[in-house]
Order: structure tokens, then C-alpha cells, then sequence
């Protein structure tokens, strides 16, 4: 999940902003006035902006790729469940507003918990394990948590820190500067983390150098094939967690064998920075760019040779995308987008595509998923909790309380809390205000909730006709499902 990237909201000539840094816009995003509005005349945004990068306050890097025919994808298709646009805290329409509930507050199952403030830097990255929680900042510091504190800490010397992901006795920290940092907590004293090194190893770099069959073309230059060559954006594990993916700027994502940190394949993935991927069940790998597409990809297993081959793409649209997730059966993909939506494809319907959840003001950031939930941040300052049920999602509760930017999420079962009849979560959220929120989520349904499902059966049934069990036809999927491959 989640999810970095660099921006493109700027002026179609491709200006510069104050800190020089430069930016292209296709003329298909958030208009530069609205933007500008947003950054200058919001009080809880305007110290973030002047502070970082406006492609880091969005945190996705938007496509400079040019497209040439119309959006090759339709969000506001109604599919088998209905609008969940009627459940949006942010949806004026008839039947949205007239529904007895304020999305202002949450629901009484859903609060917050605490917050983690520690003033050194905007949180771009999360990752829980059992009762330690690890966050990334745009500071030298990776700060380890525990029980609403500080645990433990450790610095890296490359700065901001794009991706945390734990295998196991290993955390894997992916970084600005392109490369994968790997630590190891030490058993005698479980508060110090030690470097263990850095991906690719230095031994593989030197064994590859001499060869001239491992230089690649990029941008212009000659670089090593497994060796990043910009901000590494993503970092996941494969469904056995044998396998680390990376994404990166460089519009590539690598795959290494954790058990010996070699670099198996490099795969050349979008037109445009990586700004996700995510591996699921079967050996399928989505991807996620600022180029507007979702691909995926299957893993097959060649001899001794681990290839991953294309198998389709998923979404073609001109918005970036910026996140992803697979939830935990593996059943269902989640995608992200700079216009706010979160697009969903059935996998076990031949992905074909589900429906759009439209919950947002603005760009969604980052996306999480655990048991029949699933979480979206936004740039808008708030998370989205949808419960899925059967062929409809809703959206339950809205988690509001940062004043900036939500860029990172991580989801554990709540142990103490978890009952058979009422399945509970702790969700972390890492934000552009330099804080962490730490909530808890109740996935059982309150009586309110099942009321909105019940409305959104009736609103698809007046959509659809009488038949209330019918599903779309091949036909209507796959016009929002792959169409431009």
C-alpha cells in the first residue's frame, strides 16, 4: 500500500515553483487555481506547503506522459453495487443528504485512540507488527512505537523514508534516494536495530559492474539493471513472503529473493513512475502509475528463473494512480486515484471490474485492507472505512482529526477488543501534519449501516430494473474494464 510519488500539479508549461522543483500537468487534474486556493487560503495545509515539495503533499507523482485519445475509463458507471457516492460525507444529492446520519462524527464502534506526535518531520510511511509500530518521516529517523510510545529508534543516512515493510526478523526501509535499506532488531536488546544492509548488495553490484550485459538505458544513461535509479515509492511481499517487490519513480519494479537479497528481475512496468504495487494470491502482481493504468502481472516459476509476464491491464484513465491493496482473501483489488475514486475488480470474477467507491474531495493517498474492510486516505485530511458486504460496499465511518494531507496506513487486529461476534482493528494513520492517529474500528455493522445497505439495494434495483439479484453483463463490465489495452 501505499504509496508515494511525485507531483504534476503545476501549470501545463511546466513552471517551477518556489523551491525549484519542476512540474508538468496534462491539463487533466485538479486545476492549478484550485490548487492554489487549497495550498494558500487553508490554514491547516499552508505551513505543509511552504515546508515541502508540492508533489510530496499529494505524495503521487502525476503522469507527464501524453495521452492522445479520450479516458479510456468511465468512474461514474453504476455497477452491482450500487453508488456508494449516497454514502459520501462529502455528497449533497438527493437521497445522500437525506440520510440519518452525520459523517461529521464517527459512528460509536469507531474512535480514536491516540495520536503520536514527535516534531521531526511529515510521516510518509507506516508498518505494524504485533505491538510495535515503525513510521518513516522526511527526517534521518525511523521511530519504533510501542503501546502509544516512543519504543526505540534508528537513523538512516538517506533521509526521507518512502516504505517500511516487515519479513519477518527483517525490516526493509525503501528511501529517496533509490535504495532498499535492510535492518535487524538484536535479540538480546530489542530496542537497538542494526543495519544489515542495503539492496542490491554491494557484492552484486560489483559482480554485475564487469558486465556489460547488465547496463540498461535509462533516461539518457547507462545504470545498473538492478539498481533503482530513482525514489523507490512502494515496497511489498510476496503471498509466502519470499519475495520483496519494490516500485520505483524509474518506472520499473524489482523483484528480490529475500533469503539471499538477490534482485531475480526488473521489469520495465508503466510510461510513468510506479507509485504502487501490491502482490495477491496465485502469483498475480498489480501495479499502479502515474500514467493513469493498473496492470497485472503473473509470476511463473521457469526452471531455477522467477519471470513476471503481463496478463492484462485493468484501468486506463488520464488520473494518476496512486495506491493499492488486495484484501485479505485476496479476492478483491482496490485502486487509488488522484480524482478521489477508488476503483475495485473481482478477482475472482476474472477481474472484472466492480464499481467505483466515491468517498473524497480529493486525491486518495493511500489504501488498507483487512478482513471485510477497507481504508482510504486522502489529501482531503480524512479516511474513509467501507465495509464490504457481498456484492455492495458502504461507507461506515469517516475518521477525521488530522489537519493535514493522510499519506500512509496500517491495519492489526485489536486482540484485546476482538470478540467472535465483533471482529475489531487498530488502524494507523500517518500524515503530512507530522502525526500519528491511532484508532479503533469495529467491522461489525451498527444498525445504521445495514439501513444505508438496504438503501443502496433499493437505489440499484430502481437502476437496474426489477430483477434485484441480476449482476451487469460481460458487456457493461468490461466497458470500465480494459478497454485501450
Amino acid at each position: 500500500m501505499m504509496n508515494g510519488g511525485r507531483g504534476g500539479i503545476g501549470s501545463r508549461m511546466g513552471d517551477e515553483d518556489e523551491i525549484g522543483t519542476k512540474f508538468v500537468d496534462t491539463g487533466n487534474h485538479m486545476p492549478r487555481s484550485k490548487f492554489g486556493n487549497m495550498m494558500h487560503s487553508d490554514p491547516n495545509l499552508s505551513a505543509t506547503a511552504a515546508a515541502i515539495p508540492r508533489d510530496e503533499v499529494f505524495g503521487y507523482r502525476n503522469s507527464s506522459a501524453s495521452l492522445t485519445g479520450p479516458a479510456s475509463f468511465d468512474p461514474n458507471r453504476m455497477s452491482c453495487e450500487g453508488s456508494p457516492m449516497t454514502m459520501s460525507p462529502w455528497n449533497q444529492t438527493a437521497g445522500g443528504s437525506n440520510f440519518p446520519w452525520s459523517f461529521e462524527e464517527n459512528l460509536p464502534q469507531n474512535g480514536l485512540i491516540g495520536s503520536l506526535v514527535r516534531e521531526e518531520g511529515h510521516i510518509y510511511s507506516l508498518a505494524a507488527t504485533k505491538d510495535l509500530l515503525y513510521t518513516g518521516s522526511d527526517s534521518k529517523n525511523i521511530r519504533v512505537w510501542k503501546n502509544l510510545k516512543e519504543f526505540s529508534g534508528f537513523k538512516s543516512s538517506s533521509g526521507l523514508v518512502k516504505a517500511i515493510i516487515i519479513a519477518g526478523e527483517k525490516i526493509f526501509t525503501g528511501h529517496q534516494d533509490g535504495k532498499i535499506r535492510v535492518w535487524k532488531v538484536i535479540p538480546k536488546n530489542p530496542t537497538i536495530h542494526k543495519r544489515s544492509g542495503t539492496l542490491p548488495t554491494l557484492k552484486e553490484i560489483l559482480k554485475s559492474s564487469i558486465r556489460p550485459s547488465a547496463y540498461v538505458q535509462v533516461r539518457n544513461r547507462s545504470a545498473l539493471w538492478i539498481k533503482h535509479c530513482d525514489a523507490i515509492s512502494c515496497l511489498t511481499l510476496s503471498e509466502d513472503k519470499t519475495l520483496l517487490y519494490s516500485a520505483s519513480w524509474d518506472r520499473t519494479f524489482k523483484v528480490w529473493r529475500i533469503s539471499d537479497s538477490r534482485c531475480l528481475e526488473s521489469i520495465n512496468a508503466h510510461d510513468d513512475a510506479v507509485n504502487s504495487v501490491v502482490a495477491s494470491l496465485e502469483g498475480l502482481v498489480f501495479t499502479g502509475s502515474a500514467d493513469g493504468t493498473v496492470k497485472v502481472w503473473k509470476r511463473e516459476q521457469q526452471g531455477k528463473t522467477t519471470k513476471h509476464s503481463p496478463v492484462q491491464t485493468l484501468l486506463k484513465q488520464e488520473s494518476a494512480v496512486t495506491s493499492l491493496a488486495v484484501n485479505t482473501s485476496g479476492s478483491v483489488v482496490y485502486c487509488g486515484s488522484s480524482d478521489g475514486m477508488v476503483n475495485y475488480w473481482e478477482c475472482e470474477k476474472q477481474l472484472s471490474h466492480g464499481g467505483v467507491l466515491k468517498g473524497h474531495k480529493l486525491a486518495v493517498l493511500c489504501l488498507a485492507a483487512a478482513g471485510n474492510l477497507v481504508f482510504s486516505g486522502s489529501a482531503d485530511k480524512t479516511i474513509c472505512v467501507w465495509r464490504r458486504d457481498g456484492k455492495l460496499h458502504a461507507c461506515i465511518s469517516v475518521l477525521t482529526g488530522h489537519t493535514g494531507p493522510v499519506k500512509c496506513l496500517a491495519v492489526e487486529v485489536d486482540h484485546e477488543k476482538s470478540k467472535d461476534d465483533d471482529q475489531r482493528w487498530v488502524v494507523y494513520s500517518g500524515s503530512l501534519d507530522k502525526s500519528v492517529k491511532v484508532w479503533s474500528v469495529a467491522e461489525m455493522a451498527p444498525d445504521m449501516y445495514q439501513m444505508a445497505m438496504m438503501q443502496q439495494q433499493q437505489q440499484y434495483q430502481q437502476h437496474i430494473g426489477s430483477d434485484a439479484d441480476s449482476l451487469p453483463s460481460d458487456e457493461s463490465s468490461r466497458a470500465g474494464k480494459n478497454r485501450g489495452e
